[in-house]
């Protein structure tokens, strides 16, 4: 897993090999942020970073000059993986917090992000309830992106919000606006 662009280019970041989550391969990190960058100018942004994982995507955010990256994961193990990184790579504008992503999202309710990003468990029984999670609680700014990852089988083009589905290789991704 890699930085793919910005202060931090090419930094490698190694977790553990017990590591669960499942990373946004760089392939389809590198494909998504070349499509994010012609919507938006990531500099300066606020980002929301949903069930963070292993962090490679507020790491991302960080390197290409958000002004602040709201992290939040549920799982111990990788929570203390994403600060510990964070911490080593200097980005002190990203707030990891170790919580249930739906409880964070009520308690985020009004505050408002530039762009969404949920990468969640394929498995995860509520992964259609994401975007209700996010609009709901009014988290999108306006002119704001959210993007959820997702499996195949998923589908959220009847949302009312959806905009586009980009897929690289294996990996679906479901923009919103």
């Amino acid at each position: 897993m890699r930085i793919i662009s910005g202060s931090h280019r090419g930094r490698q970041i190694f977790p553990d090999k017990s590591f669960s989550a499942r990373p946004t391969t760089d392939f389809a990190k590198e494909n998504l942020f070349n499509v994010l960058t012609n919507y938006m100018d990531l500099e300066d942004i606020s980002a929301l970073d949903l069930f963070s994982g292993t962090g490679s995507i507020s790491y991302e955010f960080a390197s290409r000059g958000a002004r602040e990256i709201v992290s939040i994961e549920q799982n111990y193990k990788h929570y203390m993986f994403i600060r510990r990184t964070a911490k080593e790579l200097g980005f002190k504008h990203i707030k990891i917090y170790k919580t249930d992503v739906f409880i964070a999202c009520k308690k985020l309710k009004g505050r408002k992000f530039d762009l969404i990003f949920a990468d969640p468990p394929y498995k995860l029984d509520k992964i259609d309830d994401i975007p209700a999670a996010i609009f709901d609680n009014e988290l999108l700014a306006e002119n704001g992106i959210a993007i959820i990852e997702h499996p195949a089988n998923t589908d959220f083009s009847s949302h009312p919000r959806f905009s586009e589905h980009r897929q690289y290789g294996s990996v679906n991704f479901s923009l919103f606006r």
